[in-house]
């Protein structure tokens, strides 16, 4: 064995292991290795698809970065390849933990190594399936969940409802706060940008044309409440997907045509929030909406739906209506309307809420106090 190798095995090593980097999903990566920054574990962060990209390794904040590149079909089925592959890279280090976000990196984990798993989920529904409650309770005693918010938690805690509640948790995605502002394009050249008037007032949206989105609410409630809203009020929709062609006649069948701005996917879209003058976000049970931390980080007032865990976000620091009722979304976006005096207590409650909650910095807190890493504080 060489210097280096000796050295290597010695150093503690944490190991993140995510299914790619697609949209948000490299920050998540950058979240989880911040974790780790001014402690004795250096981060080894993996990635199962996707090509090699220096920008990714940049921005996954880690000691080091590995990429499998795998397709998605590739991963399908037993994955064995990607297990051996993972037990090649597990031996490696002297690891004391690894950090697997979604089932599928979960279940090569697990099946590739003796580390104990922290399985971090972003979505509902992860272990509504016989197949995985059964291969969760094979694994019990080295796995522990992390739920992005206690809607998703509370979604796998009723799936496997014999495992103790601190073996399923709760830790919020969040913003390296100071990053995010700092890109930040200012109010007229996010406007110029994206092609949007100085004096109007700005509804935006951001998110996939995609039914669990629900965009036409959002269009039904924005023409409702028009007449009430300030002359020349815009919704702005970023995003793009199979739906915008019936979203677009809903404008033309609502006689909204005119107001409201389709902007097609947005490279870095969160760098322009400070071109709308409220943030609304309508979707069907958000798993968390990390958009809405970006709103907030651009100092935009929320809107957002009264379910999921979106609401975790808006609620206490903005509006809520009931997911799907166009009506009450109106109501709201009227009353928006009429709070612009309120603007500057509005963004210190969102920037309050930020670093309280949802900054990198709390969540280390709490990510360290929690029982599932005992046995890391005490190595």
């Amino acid at each position: 064995m060489t210097t280096s190798e000796v050295a290597g095995t010695a150093q503690a090593w944490v190991l993140q292991f995510c299914h790619g980097y697609d949209g948000p999903f490299l920050d998540c990566a950058r979240q989880y290795a911040a974790l780790f920054a001014g402690t004795r574990y250096k981060v080894c962060t993996v990635y199962l698809t996707g090509a090699p990209s220096a920008e990714v390794e940049a921005g996954s904040a880690s000691d080091e970065v590995i990429f499998f590149d795998y397709s998605s079909r590739e991963v399908r089925g037993l994955k064995l390849k990607a297990i051996a592959d993972f037990k090649r890279i597990a031996a490696s280090r002297n690891f004391s933990l690894c950090i697997a976000h979604r089932f599928k990196p979960v279940y090569v984990a697990l099946l590739g190594s003796d580390l104990p798993v922290i399985g971090v989920h972003h979505a509902f529904g992860d272990y509504r399936r016989l197949s995985r409650r059964l291969f969760a309770r094979v694994f019990k005693a080295r796995l522990a969940l992390l739920g992005v918010s206690d809607a998703v938690r509370d979604d796998m805690r009723a799936s496997l409802p014999s495992w103790p509640d601190e073996r399923i948790a709760t830790l919020y995605n969040r913003l390296d706060i100071a990053t995010v502002q700092a890109e930040l394009l200012d109010r007229g050249a996010a406007r110029a940008a994206l092609q949007l008037p100085n004096d109007a007032w700005v509804i935006g949206n951001v998110g996939r044309l995609h039914p669990d989105k629900d965009q036409a609410t959002l269009i039904r409630g924005f023409a409702q409440a028009l007449s009430q809203l300030p002359t020349g009020s815009l919704l702005a929709i970023m995003g793009s997907g199979k739906l915008e062609p019936v979203l677009k006649a809903l404008t033309v069948k609502l006689g909204v045509a005119d107001r409201v701005r389709f902007l097609g996917q947005v490279a870095g879209a969160r760098r322009y929030f400070q071109a709308f003058d409220v943030f609304a976000l309508s979707s069907d049970h958000e798993p968390f909406g990390m958009v809405l931390l970006e709103a907030m980080a651009a100092g935009v007032p929320l809107i957002g739906t009264d379910c999921g865990g979106g609401r975790e976000v808006v609620q206490g620091v903005g509006r809520l209506f009931a997911l799907g009722d166009a009506d009450g979304l109106a109501r709201q976006l009227i009353a928006e309307a009429a709070a612009g005096t309120e603007l500057a207590a509005t963004r210190q409650r969102l920037q309050e809420q930020l670093v309280l909650r949802f900054s990198d910095q709390a969540i280390a807190e709490q990510f360290w106090a929690l029982p599932m890493l005992a046995s890391l504080r005490a190595s």
